[in-house]
C-alpha cells in the first residue's frame, strides 16, 4: 500500500512540473520595441547654479514613451554622466512610474555635477539619458544622450567652526604637523562654538594647539596656570605624569582648565560604527570606525559621504553600549539621533563620553 501510494505521489510530481515547466515556456516574452528619448530642454542648454536656490527647480526633464510588445507599467529612471561617458558609472537624476518628465531641484543637479567631477564657476557638458524597464522585460536606455551645460556651485555646507588639534610629544601624532598626520582634535560638547573638551589618554610631555594641521601658522597654548594664549609661538602645556586627563577651554574667554580623568578607563570596546539613515548600511549596519593605537577609547573614520538624515555610535554591532548627540558637527553626551546634512565627512568619536565631531567638506 506505501509503495501505491509512493508511485501516486510520484506521479503527480512529474505532471506538476511538466505543468510548470509549460508554463514557463507559453509565457509570453515583452520585449522592447521603442527607447524613450528626451525632447526637452534643447540640447546643449546652460545652467548657472547658485546655492540660495537649492530647493527650486532647475529642470523639467521630458522624454517620449518607451514602447513595449504588451500593455504594461514602464519604470522610468533619468541619469547623468559626463560628456561622452558609457553610463555604467551615472548618477540618478529621478525616477518615475509610467511618468514621462520628472522635475530635478538646484541641489540635486549640482550635487551630481559635483559628484562627477564638476568644477565649480565652470561651465562643463554632461550628458543625460533615460532607461526605461519592467517586471520581466527588456531594459531599454536612451539611444541618444541629451547634452547639457552646468556652471555648479561647490555644494559645501555651511561649517562656521574652527577646529583644534592637539600636537605635540604628550599626544597622538608627536610633533610632526604634516596635514595627513593623525592628530587628535578638540570637541565642542556644548551649543558655544569658542568652548572645547578633550577626554583621553596623554603621554608625559608637552603639547599645544594647532589650528589647520599642516600650519604653524595659528596656535593656541598655555599663557599662565589658568589662562591659553592665540598666537604664532604660542606656549605648551606639560603632562608630568602619562595618564588619562580632561582638557577644556574658552577660545574667547582665553581660559583653561586641565585636569585628571576620574571616570572609569578599564572598559574598552572591539569595535565601534556609525549607524542611521545617513549612512550607507542605514539603521541595518554599522559603517566601522578605526581604533587609535595611542587611545584606546578613540576613534575615526576617513573621508565618508552621508546622506541628509540622522546617525549614532553604537560598539560591537549591538545597542548594548550607543551614543548620540542633539547638535549638528560635534556634540555628545545624549541618545539623541545626531542630525546630518548630506556631505563628505572626517569622523572622530570618543567612547568614554561620547563626544564626536563630524567635519565636513573634505575633498
Amino acid at each position: 500500500m506505501k509503495n501505491i501510494t509512493k508511485s501516486i505521489i510520484a506521479l503527480f510530481a512529474v505532471v506538476a512540473l511538466s505543468c510548470s515547466v509549460e508554463d514557463v515556456q507559453d509565457r509570453p516574452v515583452i520585449q522592447g520595441i521603442e527607447t524613450p528619448e528626451l525632447v526637452a530642454p534643447q540640447n546643449d542648454k546652460l545652467y548657472t547654479l547658485v546655492e540660495v536656490n537649492a530647493e527650486k527647480v532647475a529642470e523639467r526633464f521630458v522624454w517620449s514613451a518607451a514602447t513595449y510588445g504588451g500593455d504594461v507599467q514602464i519604470g522610468y529612471k533619468l541619469m547623468i554622466d559626463v560628456k561622452g561617458g558609457d553610463f555604467k558609472k551615472a548618477i540618478e537624476l529621478g525616477g518615475t512610474a509610467g511618468a514621462t518628465q520628472v522635475e530635478v531641484s538646484v541641489k540635486t543637479l549640482n550635487q551630481a555635477v559635483v559628484e562627477l567631477g564638476g568644477v565649480a564657476g565652470v561651465a562643463s557638458s554632461f550628458d543625460v539619458k533615460v532607461i526605461s524597464s519592467l517586471a520581466g522585460g527588456e531594459i531599454m536606455t536612451s539611444a541618444k544622450p541629451l547634452t547639457i551645460l552646468v556652471n555648479s556651485y561647490t555644494g559645501l555646507i555651511a561649517y562656521p567652526f574652527t577646529d583644534w588639534y592637539l600636537i605635540g610629544a604628550a599626544v597622538q601624532g608627536g610633533w610632526d604637523n604634516n596635514a595627513d598626520t593623525k592628530h587628535q582634535p578638540m570637541f565642542r560638547i556644548t551649543t558655544a562654538a569658542n568652548k572645547y573638551s578633550f577626554t583621553g589618554y596623554f603621554g608625559a610631555g608637552n603639547f599645544k594647539l594647532i589650528s589647520k594641521k599642516g600650519s604653524w601658522d595659528f596656535q593656541l597654548g598655555k599663557a599662565s596656570a589658568t589662562a591659553i594664549e592665540l598666537n604664532g609661538n604660542a606656549g605648551e602645556f606639560t603632562i608630568a605624569t602619562a595618564g588619562y586627563y580632561k582638557f577644556t577651554f574658552d577660545s574667547t574667554a582665553l581660559t583653561y582648565i586641565l585636569v585628571p580623568y576620574t571616570g572609569t578607563t578599564t572598559k574598552t570596546f572591539t569595535t565601534v560604527g556609525i549607524i542611521g539613515s545617513s549612512t550607507a548600511g542605514g539603521w541595518n549596519a554599522s559603517t566601522a570606525l578605526t581604533k587609535s593605537a595611542f587611545d584606546a577609547h578613540s576613534w575615526t573614520l576617513g573621508v565618508t559621504t552621508l546622506n541628509d538624515g540622522e546617525a549614532k555610535f553604537r560598539a560591537n554591532n549591538l545597542w548594548d553600549d550607543s551614543w548620540g548627540g542633539k547638535t549638528a558637527f560635534s556634540g555628545g553626551g545624549t541618545g539623541d539621533n545626531i542630525p546630518v546634512a548630506k556631505s563628505k565627512y572626517i569622523i572622530y568619536f570618543n567612547d568614554l563620553d561620547g563626544s564626536y565631531l563630524m567635519i565636513p567638506n573634505q575633498e
